[in-house]
């Protein structure tokens, strides 16, 4: 009976990756490219400086968690862990909004990230959310 169980257990994880991986793909299309979002939930971290841009970054690549980052290092006002919470396309400057359409969500734990200057600074983009 014992093995009825594990193999019970085994066809559930199997069931749970299988719709993990359909989650994972679903913001992606054929060809692997992302399919078209009309909003992402977007946060940045803002720096005047080049270099301070790369210290942020350097501490992202080494561990930090992006929000953490953000609220140490980013010039933005609204250091709200450099949550711009959810933008619709075209509400963004269009550099910035470039990278960032351009990105997978990401946690903030382990963020997958753009970099982009604008008129405003060095902006580090990750995005978590795609409708």
């Amino acid at each position: 009976m014992a093995g009825k169980k594990n193999n019970k257990s085994n066809s559930k994880d199997t069931a749970k990756s299988k719709e993990e991986d359909k989650a994972g793909s679903s913001e992606t299309g054929k060809g692997g490219k992302l399919k078209p979002a009309t909003s992402i939930n977007v946060r940045h971290i803002l720096c005047e400086k080049h270099s301070k841009k790369e210290e942020a970054l350097e501490k992202i690549r080494n561990g930090a968690k992006f929000d953490e980052v953000a609220r140490e290092m980013s010039e933005d006002k609204a250091r709200q862990g450099g949550s711009l919470g959810w933008k619709v396309r075209g509400s963004l400057n269009g550099d910035f909004e470039e990278v960032a359409y351009g990105l997978t969500t990401s946690t903030t734990s382990s963020p997958a990230v753009g970099e982009v200057k604008t008129s405003h600074g060095y902006h580090i983009v990750m995005v978590e959310g795609r409708k």
